[in-house]
């Protein structure tokens, strides 16, 4: 983790701008072709969900505005971030939260994913919770278009919170809709799109 001194930081005045406000959040909801993606599962007998989790989480990582956090007031630039994922075994009624470092096999997570989640005992292990995560959650039984989160209004929290709905054909294309939710103190509506833009470079990459 890296300290941003705020005197040479080009995003002070932004920050600055945002700073006073009781709700500097923001949610931005866009389509994605995940083509490639189920094909790449189905091929590897993975799961589309995990897998998901994987990619965005790696765009995340790879989009500098999504790393920036506060560390008693001071801003700081991580490393990377973890996923924390709603998760929820079949035939049970409520979802459980699983959190866990990254890696850098999709394939490897994918399987780890399942593992953990399934030895999960409790709702979730707060002893993981720090502000080095992303909040990432799915709604398979609906084709997403617009998402609000609960949380308490911390001007500080720059946890980025990103959810997707089911997939559906469009076109001979298959697409879902995903929701991102971030700080305006920290990230504007390019980075969105910077990160947008790398999670779908990836997706077609497979």
């Amino acid at each position: 983790m890296k300290r941003i001194d705020l005197e040479k930081w080009d995003r002070r005045d932004i920050f600055a701008f945002f700073s006073p406000l009781s709700n500097p959040f923001y949610s931005v909801c866009f389509r994605l072709d995940v083509t490639a993606l189920r094909r790449f599962c189905r091929q590897k007998a993975l799961s589309f969900y995990y897998a998901m989790i994987f990619l965005v989480t790696r765009a995340v990582n790879g989009t500098e505005a999504f790393l920036y956090t506060l560390e008693g007031g001071q801003v700081c630039l991580l490393d990377g971030r973890r996923p924390s994922f709603t998760d929820r075994e079949e035939g049970e009624a409520y979802f459980h939260i699983v959190t866990m470092p990254l890696g850098d096999s999709l394939e490897d997570f994918c399987m780890a994913a399942k593992e953990k989640s399934r030895a999960q005992r409790s709702f979730i292990d707060y002893s993981s919770e720090s502000p080095d995560l992303v909040y990432l959650s799915s709604l398979p039984w609906l084709d997403l278009t617009a998402l609000t989160n609960e949380r308490d209004l911390d001007p500080d929290d720059a946890i980025p919170r990103i959810a997707w709905g089911k997939y559906v054909e469009e076109n001979g294309r298959l697409t879902l809709g995903l929701s991102v939710e971030v700080n305006h103190r920290f990230v504007d509506g390019a980075d969105i799109g910077a990160f947008a833009k790398r999670l779908e470079e990836m997706i077609a990459a497979l």
